[in-house]
């Protein structure tokens, strides 16, 4: 039950204070709640009276407010669940994980270009190389195109043999500066009636790096992570989703293995979506 400690304690997480509900993160359990605030309500932020937004001010976007809520999922994971790859030292004094501000300019709307390969093709499988010098094998999916500062950009998708769940591993020129430098990913789910995305009114959805996130090997050595392929090797800054929690923050390997592909081309709705395990859909038409 949320008590007065869980409120005292309480971090909150909607960006502007309003009159209704607001979401906060209490820090002594790492639970994410809610609390509904009336008019005549005094709250203080850091001992200080909170003032509520104007109505001048821009709303949140639709999008935005995934990323927001996606965010907070992911402080309550790495704070509090069995799996997170804090070390139980680590864990007490966490307060949230690093971001970049959410920005609109690294959200990209295109199509897939789906490989098709028999299994017994060769090119069938993607083998990476991971931290630890050993080998892990994905499907190869797809490739998507984006258009960033002017110039066209590829990123290659992969899938996992054992799920449907859709991997974009990459790097960027903010590797070793304020991201990890082994690379940052992206998930993907993969949404097998393109109708529920039209359901939501959204048509046509977009890869957003605003959910981009470090991989576990970035905060404890212990995990085992691929490294992104030559072919996701982006030659810009992207300053977009998790940035460098340096506290917790480990080395990781430079190497990289660079898989080639064959492709046929296909379409695809994406849809972000707000999870600790995936960050979009792909809804794929056949």
């Amino acid at each position: 039950a949320f008590n007065h400690k869980d409120f005292n304690e309480l971090r909150l997480t909607t960006l502007f204070v309003k009159i209704g509900r607001v979401w906060g993160l209490t820090m002594r359990r790492g639970e994410i709640v809610s609390i509904l605030l009336i008019a005549g309500m005094l709250l203080l932020v850091q001992g200080m009276p909170a003032t509520t937004r104007g109505e001048d001010q821009k709303a949140l976007t639709p999008q935005e407010q995934r990323v927001m809520k996606w965010r907070k999922e992911r402080d309550v994971f790495f704070k509090s669940h069995q799996r997170s790859p804090l070390l139980p030292q680590d864990k007490k004094p966490f307060k949230g994980l690093r971001y970049y501000p959410f920005d609109p300019k690294y959200i990209f709307s295109g199509q897939i270009e789906r490989f098709v390969f028999h299994i017994s093709n060769p090119k069938y499988y993607a083998t990476f190389l991971t931290n630890k010098g050993t080998n892990k094998r994905y499907l190869r999916y797809g490739k998507f195109r984006f258009t960033l500062d002017g110039r066209e950009r590829t990123m290659e998708i992969y899938k996992s043999i054992l799920s449907d769940i859709l991997f974009i591993p990459f790097k960027d020129e903010t590797n070793e500066k304020e991201t990890y430098e082994g690379g940052r990913y992206i998930d993907a789910e993969i949404l097998p009636d393109y109708k529920m995305v039209l359901d939501f009114n959204m048509a046509y959805h977009p890869l957003d790096f605003n959910m981009a996130y470090h991989p576990s090997c970035a905060y404890n050595d212990k995990f085992v992570c691929v490294l992104p392929p030559r072919e996701n090797m982006l030659d810009v800054e992207i300053r977009a989703g998790e940035k460098n929690f340096r506290p917790f923050g480990h080395q990781g390997s430079k190497n990289q293995v660079s898989p080639v592909v064959n492709r046929k081309s296909g379409a695809a709705l994406l849809m972000p979506i707000s999870t600790p395990a995936s960050q979009m859909i792909f809804a794929v038409i056949e």
